[in-house]
């Protein structure tokens, strides 16, 4: 009886030190050093992989967006990709999370996709739409909204740099090709 209670000790202690595994506290070597609001796996736009943002962007700079595909800076898209393409060489990541907190999201995740991947091009990661403001947001967006400015609208730009210091955060209004934005990603570059 007490080899059996052992065994199941043991057992259980296994269980719990991979809990996490599948659940999205996704462990991989990279994300042993990850800040917490990255190691998340997230579902990608219209799609059914997931992404872990650990995976993806620990140790790099980010541009991180909030978007819809129903604004007025919708067409931010194509700026938005023409940064991705020039720095993704130098370690930039550009990561877009779809949101109908402004009411300005497609009425489903097939037109959004299409939207960002068919009309403007996007090769960038998309989020599958979710929370940016308030006690639901993502968790990326949990840690930005308490270390900077929370979106106040669509298209709200976010640069961080290697450690996940939010260096910058950009209103709707300053486009992907505005010089103020552009210096602070290539100042974490």
């Amino acid at each position: 009886m007490r080899r059996m209670l052992v065994g199941f000790a043991i057992a259980a202690s296994m269980m719990v030190a991979h809990a996490g595994e599948g659940l999205g506290a996704k462990q991989s070597d990279g994300a042993r050093d990850c800040p917490s609001y990255l190691n998340h796996d997230m579902r990608k736009l219209h799609s059914r992989d997931v992404v872990n943002l650990c995976d993806l962007a620990s140790g790099h700079p980010l541009l991180v967006v909030n978007t819809a595909s129903h604004c007025g800076y919708t067409g931010q898209f194509e700026g938005l990709e023409a940064l991705h393409r020039k720095y993704q060489s130098e370690g930039l990541v550009v990561v877009g999370f779809a949101s109908d907190d402004f009411r300005q999201e497609a009425d489903s995740e097939a037109e959004a996709a299409s939207i960002c991947f068919k009309n403007f091009g996007v090769t960038f990661t998309m989020i599958a739409p979710g929370p940016v403001t308030g006690a639901d947001a993502n968790p990326m967006f949990q840690y930005i909204n308490t270390h900077s400015e929370p979106p106040r609208w669509n298209f709200s730009k976010y640069v961080l740099d290697h450690q996940g210091n939010v260096v910058g955060a950009f209103p709707s209004r300053v486009t992907p090709g505005d010089p103020e934005l552009v210096q602070a990603i290539e100042s974490v570059l």
